[in-house]
C-alpha cells in the first residue's frame, strides 16, 4: 500500500469551503491512482491521517459524491477504485429508436456501442459506468453497463396506447425505444390516444419495461399547439417563469434609469436603425455607416445592453443561464428573458431611448475592418425597417418606398455600398456561403397549418448578417487581446474520415473537392460557387454541411472553420442567447478597468458545455415540431403526388425529399418494382439486380404520398 507523504495542492481552497476540511477530491484520486488496488474507505481515512467521527463523516460524503459523480467506483467489497484503472468508462447513453444505442464518454474519445440487451437497462439520457467489452463485427468498441450512476428522465411525455386492456406510453422522444408500461389505476381520466406525461415510478431492468403514471393530461393527439406542449416536456425544456424572475424584470419599469445615462456615449441623435423580419418582436442590434475622408467607413453596430439589467447570480441571471437561449418554434417562441426585457426595456424600439453596448469599426475601402472600439453608450433608433423592405429599395428600386423612407435612404445606400465591400473581403478570405433552403410554416387563425413556402433570403438579410459577424470578430480579438476567460464559438476542422465520406459521393456525381485530407473553407466555397445553378444543389449543400463538425462555446480559441476566421465570439444578441450576454460582461469589465473578473477558465468550461448542449437541444426541439408539423401537412395530401429528389439511399429504401415544400419521406425497397435491389453503400446507391434500374443519391423521381405516421413522424411515398 503508498504511502501518503504529499501535501494536498489543494489544501487552501477546501479550507475556505468547509468549517472542517478534508482532502480534495484531486488529492484523494491521485492517491488511489498510487495504490495497486482498490481500497476501502477506512484504508484511505488511514492513509490520509483523519480523525474523529466529523472528518470521517466527510470523507464518506465525499466519496459517495464522487462514486455518483463517476470519478470511482465502489466494489462489492465496498471498497473504492478509479475508473481509469478499472478499465471503465462514465457517460451518458444516447439511445437510438432502433433499439440499440451508445455511450458518450464524458472524458471523450471513442463512442461505446450499446447493444439492444444492454439498453434494456437504461434510458436515453441516463449516466452510466461501462466497461469496454470488445468489439462488434463492424470494427465498434462495445460496453458492457455496469452500474447506473444518474437517470435522466423523471417524467416522458407521449401518446398513451391500449392493447387488451393493458395501457402504455409511445415516448413522443425517438431515442426512447421502450414503451413505459401503464397501470390501470394510474391513469389520471387519461384516455387511449391523448397526450399524456407520465412520471417513471419504476425504471427498467433486465426483465422489466420501465412502469410510470399519469401526472398531467395535455390532450388530444391533434390538438392545436400540441406539438409545442410535447416538445417543451420531451426536450425538458424550462418554459415557465418563477414569480421572482418575473418581478425583477418588472422592476425596471418601461424606461431606462436616468441615473444609467452619466458616463456613457450619446448616440441618440446618430440614425441608428433596425433591420428584421416582418414579424420580430425583440430588436438586438441596430446600425448605421458613415464614409470616412480618404476612402472607407465608418460601422457602428449598437447592441441591447443586457448586461446592466441581469446582474450576475440574481434570479434573472439563474434563469437565463438555465435557458440558454430562445427557442424559435414556427408559430411561438420560449424566450430566454422575460417579456418585460426581451420586447421591453431591452428591445431597441424605434423612437425611446436605450441602453447599448457599441462597436465603433473602421473599414479601408476594400472592406477589412482595420479598427475597432467599443463604448458603453444611450442610443435611439430612428427607424424599424424589414429585410423585404431594406431590399426592394435597394436591389429592386421600388419608388414608392424610396419615397416614404427618404429620411434614411441615403444611410441604408452608403450601408449597401460597404456591405458589397465586405462580401469581396469575406470572399477573398474564403468564407463558407451555405444558403440553405428554409421553409416558412403559415398558419391559420385555428393555429393550423394554412401552407408551407420557402422562405427568401434576400440581400437585406445578408447585410445583416455581415455587419453582425464584423461585430463579433471584433469582440473576440479585443477579448483576445485583454486575456480574459470568456467563452469564443469555435468550429473546428472536418475529421479525416468525414472529408473521405464526402469525396466518395462527390466522385459519383462528378465532382471534387480540392484540399487533400485538409481542405480550407476556401475549398468548400470554391465548390459551392461551381454547383449553385444545377437541380441538386440543395442536397449537396447538405451533404457538404453534414462532412463538417458542429459549432460549440468553449474557452480555448480555435477559430471558426466556416467562417475563415482565427477568432469569433458571440456578441449581437444577448436577449436571446447567454454567451453574448457573459460577452458584453467581459467587455464591460475592461472597458472600465475593473479589478476582478468573476469567472475562472473552469467556470466557463461548464459554461460552455452547458450553453452548447442548450443550443443543440433547441433545434433539436424545434426540428421535433417542424418534423411533426410536416406531417400533419401532408395528412390532407395522402393520394397526392409530387416532384422530389432522392436526399438518402439505404438498404431498405430510398428517402425523397419534395421539391419546395422541403418534406421528406421514404420510398421502401419493396415499393421500388419486382425486382431484387442490392444496396451499394459506397456508392450511395441501389441496383436491380434483374432490370439493372439504379436509385442514386441526387436523382429526380416523381412519388406518390401513400401513408403519413404522426407518432413516429414518418411518411411513406410510392413511386408515381
Amino acid at each position: 500500500m503508498a504511502k501518503n507523504k504529499n501535501i494536498d495542492p489543494f489544501a487552501s481552497r477546501e479550507k475556505e469551503k468547509y468549517e472542517n476540511p478534508i482532502p480534495s477530491r484531486e488529492f484523494i484520486l491521485d492517491l488511489l491512482k498510487q495504490d495497486s488496488q482498490p481500497l476501502s474507505r477506512r484504508q484511505i481515512s488511514k492513509l490520509l491521517g483523519l480523525k474523529g467521527d466529523d472528518q470521517n463523516d466527510a470523507l464518506r460524503r465525499r466519496l459517495r459524491a464522487m462514486e455518483r459523480d463517476g470519478q470511482l467506483l465502489r466494489n462489492r467489497k465496498n471498497a473504492y477504485g478509479v475508473m481509469s484503472k478499472m478499465n471503465l468508462v462514465t457517460g451518458r447513453v444516447q439511445g437510438h429508436a432502433d433499439g440499440f444505442g451508445f455511450l458518450i464518454p464524458d472524458e471523450g474519445g471513442d463512442d461505446l456501442f450499446l447493444s439492444e440487451k444492454h439498453m434494456h437497462l437504461v434510458l436515453h439520457g441516463d449516466r452510466v459506468v461501462a466497461r469496454v467489452s470488445g468489439v462488434d463485427r463492424r470494427g465498434r468498441k462495445e460496453g458492457t453497463i455496469i452500474e447506473v450512476l444518474e437517470r435522466a428522465n423523471e417524467t416522458v411525455v407521449g401518446r398513451l396506447g391500449e392493447d387488451a386492456g393493458l395501457y402504455y406510453l409511445i415516448p413522443n422522444n425517438r431515442r426512447i425505444s421502450q414503451d413505459i408500461m401503464v397501470s390501470p389505476k394510474a391513469l389520471l381520466d387519461a384516455e387511449a390516444g391523448q397526450i399524456v406525461e407520465v412520471a417513471i415510478t419504476e425504471h427498467p431492468t433486465k426483465h422489466r419495461s420501465p412502469l410510470g403514471k399519469v401526472v398531467k393530461v395535455l390532450g388530444d393527439h391533434m390538438a392545436p399547439g400540441m406539438e409545442i406542449d410535447i416538445a417543451l416536456r420531451a426536450f425538458d425544456l424550462p418554459h415557465e417563469w418563477a414569480d421572482e424572475v418575473v418581478a425583477e424584470a418588472e422592476a425596471y419599469g418601461d424606461k431606462i434609469p436616468a441615473n444609467a445615462i452619466s458616463d456613457r456615449l450619446d448616440l441618440r441623435d446618430m440614425p441608428l436603425m433596425t433591420i428584421d423580419g416582418e414579424d420580430a418582436r425583440d430588436f438586438d442590434d441596430a446600425v448605421y455607416a458613415e464614409t470616412v475622408e480618404g476612402g472607407g467607413w465608418r460601422l457602428w453596430v449598437a447592441i441591447a445592453d443586457v448586461s446592466t439589467y441581469v446582474k450576475p447570480n440574481s434570479a434573472l441571471d439563474i434563469s437565463a443561464e438555465e435557458r440558454a437561449t430562445s427557442v424559435y418554434f414556427p408559430s411561438q417562441v420560449i424566450p430566454m428573458l422575460p417579456e418585460a426585457l426581451s420586447n421591453g426595456l431591452c428591445s431597441l424600439n424605434p423612437d425611446v431611448e436605450r441602453l447599448c453596448m457599441v462597436c465603433e469599426m473602421t473599414v479601408d475601402p476594400q472592406g477589412k475592418v482595420t479598427a475597432h472600439q467599443f463604448h458603453e453608450a444611450v442610443m435611439r433608433s430612428q427607424a424599424r425597417l424589414t429585410y423585404t423592405k431594406v431590399a426592394a429599395m435597394l436591389v429592386d428600386g421600388d419608388a414608392g418606398l424610396r419615397t416614404e423612407y427618404a429620411a434614411v435612404l441615403p444611410h441604408l445606400e452608403t450601408m449597401y455600398a460597404l456591405f458589397q465591400a465586405m462580401l469581396g473581403a469575406r470572399g477573398k478570405r474564403g468564407a463558407i456561403d451555405f444558403e440553405m433552403a428554409e421553409m416558412q410554416i403559415l398558419f391559420d387563425e385555428n393555429r393550423k397549418i394554412k401552407s408551407m413556402v420557402p422562405r427568401e433570403r434576400n440581400d437585406a438579410h445578408r447585410l445583416i448578417e455581415e455587419f453582425m459577424v464584423a461585430a463579433n470578430v471584433a469582440a473576440a480579438e479585443f477579448l483576445l487581446a485583454h486575456k480574459a476567460p470568456v467563452l469564443y464559438r469555435v468550429h473546428e476542422t472536418p475529421a479525416v474520415e468525414k472529408v473521405s465520406g464526402l469525396r466518395e459521393f462527390l466522385g459519383e456525381i462528378g465532382l471534387s473537392l480540392g484540399g487533400g485530407d485538409e481542405p480550407s473553407p476556401a475549398d468548400y466555397a470554391t465548390l459551392l460557387r461551381k454547383v449553385q445553378s444545377r437541380p441538386d444543389f440543395n442536397l449537396i449543400q447538405t451533404v457538404m454541411l453534414r462532412s463538417m463538425k458542429q459549432a460549440v462555446y468553449s474557452p480555448d480559441n480555435v477559430g471558426h472553420f466556416g467562417l475563415a476566421l482565427e477568432a469569433y465570439a458571440h456578441f449581437t444578441s444577448p436577449i436571446r442567447r447567454y454567451p453574448d450576454l457573459l460577452v458584453h460582461r467581459a467587455i464591460r469589465h475592461i472597458i472600465r478597468k475593473s479589478k476582478k473578473w468573476q469567472y475562472s477558465t473552469e467556470d466557463m468550461v461548464q459554461l460552455g458545455e452547458h450553453c452548447s448542449m442548450a443550443s443543440r437541444r433547441a433545434d433539436e426541439a424545434t426540428r421535433d415540431v417542424v418534423d411533426w408539423l410536416k406531417c400533419e401537412f401532408m395528412q390532407d395530401r395522402i393520394g397526392e403526388t409530387f416532384d422530389g429528389i432522392i436526399s438518402g439511399v439505404t438498404g431498405f429504401g430510398v428517402f425523397v425529399e419534395l421539391k419546395d415544400i422541403y418534406v421528406e419521406g421514404l420510398v421502401h425497397v419493396t415499393a421500388l418494382g419486382t425486382d431484387y435491389f442490392q444496396f451499394d453503400a459506397a456508392q450511395h446507391r441501389l441496383i436491380g439486380e434483374k432490370t439493372r434500374r439504379v436509385f442514386r443519391l441526387g436523382d429526380t423521381l416523381r412519388v406518390q404520398v401513400v401513408r403519413v405516421d404522426l407518432d413516429e413522424k414518418k411518411i411513406d411515398f410510392e413511386l408515381a
